[in-house]
């Protein structure tokens, strides 16, 4: 079924079926789309939520994730995503992009563009990806205004708030600062960059009734857990942020290297999405098929007489 249809009217807003997918019993699995087709990908999987990391974003743009992306473009890409596969879409929304205003306008503008979720972190700017050294924190006072100008301006976004803090605050600092951020309106927890298994339960334990986002990225501080790991310590959720990323950005450099080794593209057939497989992805046939409908409905049925 395409976007573009009007009979999904009665769905409710994406803010509300991400906090239904939270409060069912089980994790929640959400994995990273960096684009439309990627998300829609993710749905044909059977996911449920899919999430846009800021890192995947800035990384298919050419630019590191320093938080220089805006507002504005990181909607082109939550458009994209949840209009492509009617997920509700978790978006990464580094440091608000400001101050308590500039949160605001993040929430409505997010919402508008389809957003289900957003969660937003306690550095400040240039801000790093959550699992490099040097990260800079902004006060918890000033994190928690940020999270209470959400809670604020949200009609349905569910917003969950990250901290970095267990890097140089440790498991105390970053507990005192999840407690201080639901106080202030945070739906949910996003701990970054924990160590070891230890340290994922004891968050999860001194954190109880509050759901928690586990974040599985590759080359990270994190080992790798399954998300029945993740479950069994305590978390309702957990995302692999720029996996696709990764794997379609080496494939691309494969395919590039052989392009011009071999004088073409003809030794890569095999890996390609075939012609047929991209159309049945993009429903490329539903398209064309509610567009024969409405020009049925439109056809003059003659001009009346004089």
């Amino acid at each position: 079924m395409t976007y573009l249809r009007g009979d999904d009217m009665a769905i409710l807003p994406a803010g509300e079926r991400f906090r239904a997918l939270v409060n069912r019993p089980g994790i929640l699995r959400i994995p990273g789309a960096h684009n439309g087709l990627a998300a829609r990908q993710a749905m044909r999987a059977g996911f449920e939520a899919c999430y846009l990391s800021g890192a995947a974003m800035t990384a298919s743009m050419g630019l590191p994730d320093l938080g220089i992306i805006t507002v504005d473009e990181v909607c082109f890409f939550i458009r994209q995503a949840a209009r492509a596969s009617g997920l509700p879409v978790l978006v990464d929304g580094d440091t608000g992009y400001g101050e308590a205003l500039n949160v605001m306008h993040m929430v409505r503008s997010f919402e508008d563009a389809g957003a289900g979720a957003v969660h937003i972190e306690d550095q400040v700017l240039p801000k790093k990806c959550g699992h490099l050294n040097d990260k800079k924190l902004a006060s918890p006072h000033d994190m928690a205004a940020k999270v209470a100008a959400a809670a604020h301006a949200r009609r349905h976004l569910y917003i969950i708030a990250r901290t970095d803090a267990a890097a140089s605050e440790g498991i105390d600092g970053a507990v005192a600062r999840a407690k201080l951020y639901v106080e202030s309106g945070a739906d949910a927890i996003f701990p970054e960059a924990l160590h070891n298994a230890e340290m994922f339960r004891e968050f999860a334990r001194r954190m109880p009734g509050v759901p928690l986002l586990a974040n599985m990225t590759e080359f990270g501080n994190t080992p790798f857990f399954t998300a029945t790991e993740f479950e069994a310590m305590g978390f309702r959720m957990v995302m692999w942020p720029v996996t696709s990323l990764r794997v379609a950005a080496k494939a691309v450099a494969r395919l590039y290297d052989a392009i011009r080794e071999d004088d073409g593209a003809q030794n890569c057939v095999e890996a390609m999405q075939t012609r047929a497989e991209l159309y049945e992805t993009i429903d490329y046939a539903g398209f064309e098929a509610l567009d024969a409908t409405i020009v049925k409905t439109i056809v003059p049925h003659g001009m009346p007489q004089g």
